[in-house]
């Protein structure tokens, strides 16, 4: 084990039923294990999942609940067989905190997509707290240049919506539509602007003026059919960031040849698409989650090296039920973080 200790006990806020108010609540993480990091947090991200599994949404959530999955900190102490970090490194620990590493997906680099994979916040104990463990496949280090109260959002939704540029091999000439400007959305734009791809904001007439300074080249009203209409043939990529209904057959449309639908945002509602225009034009509908810890290396080095930076609100820790309120009223621009 590195020279510091781990703790034997770990101070959180934790709710105790669904929707409840954070409280102080403290655990014992017990021994530290060999291929464990114990983070010391020094922010962390409330995303909307956050407040999905704190209100059991999802039907997942255990109780006592200590959310918090998008944390950045420093670590405090690793298990005997941690080679990728030390004691005093920068690191941050996303939506996934474990692997199995044997299954195909791990051996393929897919880690993201492994059956066995373990939540931060589903049946363990999240980042609402002053430390927090993770296998250590899974903690990725910040470059220095990063300020560790930004980090937190791309470490899921920064990643959400930077995977689907690598997996689908998006060109720097694509052209690329990014629905809705919000905590996924504001992230897309940065990341395909620098990607250098054209890049069209599809949003309300009231965020155009924000798109446009975080890398819109254009702006479509997506409230308005004609001007949907308008872009016919025109997009190699579509990423769909929102949880709503949408007139997805005229989205469709806005499609080239071999042109993608991409959804990162949960739609609840089963998507209506009509399958010929699709089959004539060979296009495709798809949907990703997070990413790997490669890919995850990946998108720090790429967001550091373009200044790539989420948009956050900060709140102190002590101040998290205010931020849940702040979240729950959808009044956040456009990430929360708590900071220390």
């Amino acid at each position: 084990m590195d020279s510091q200790e781990n703790v034997m006990v770990i101070n959180a806020y934790a709710a105790f039923e669904p929707g409840g108010q954070f409280e102080h609540f403290s655990y014992d993480p017990g021994e530290i294990g060999p291929h464990e990091v114990e983070i010391e947090v020094r922010s962390c991200g409330v995303c909307h999942s956050d407040l999905s599994m704190w209100q059991n949404e999802w039907g997942i959530a255990e109780y006592p609940f200590v959310g918090g999955h998008e944390i950045a900190g420093v670590v405090a102490s690793v298990g005997n067989l941690v080679e990728n970090v030390k004691a005093g490194d920068k690191v941050g620990l996303g939506w996934q905190k474990g692997y199995c590493n044997t299954c195909n997906q791990c051996l393929g680099g897919d880690h993201n997509l492994c059956t066995e994979q373990q939540g931060t916040i589903i049946g363990h104990f999240g980042g609402f707290a002053e430390r927090v463990r993770a296998q250590d496949t899974s903690v990725i280090k910040i470059p220095e240049s990063f300020d560790l109260n930004l980090v937190g959002p791309l470490l899921c939704g920064g990643i959400t919506v930077f995977n689907p540029l690598i997996q689908y091999e998006i060109k720097p000439t694509s052209r690329v539509a990014v629905i809705g400007i919000g905590g996924l959305g504001h992230l897309a734009l940065q990341f395909a602007r620098a990607w250098g791809c054209e890049v069209t904001a599809l949003t309300s007439k009231s965020k155009m003026d924000e798109a446009r300074h975080l890398g819109a080249h254009h702006c479509l009203d997506s409230r308005n059919p004609e001007e949907i209409a308008g872009a016919q043939g025109h997009f190699d990529l579509v990423i769909s960031t929102v949880n709503v209904a949408m007139d997805w057959n005229a989205l469709v449309a806005t499609l080239k040849p071999k042109g993608r639908l991409h959804f990162v945002g949960i739609v609840e509602k089963p998507l209506e698409v009509a399958a010929l225009p699709m089959i004539m034009q060979q296009n495709s509908i798809s949907g990703s989650p997070v990413g790997s810890p490669a890919t995850l290396n990946t998108m720090m080095e790429f967001a550091a090296r373009h200044d790539i930076r989420p948009v956050t609100e900060s709140f102190k820790f002590e101040e998290i039920n205010q931020a849940f309120e702040h979240l729950e009223s959808g009044k956040a621009r456009y990430r929360i973080v708590l900071v220390r």
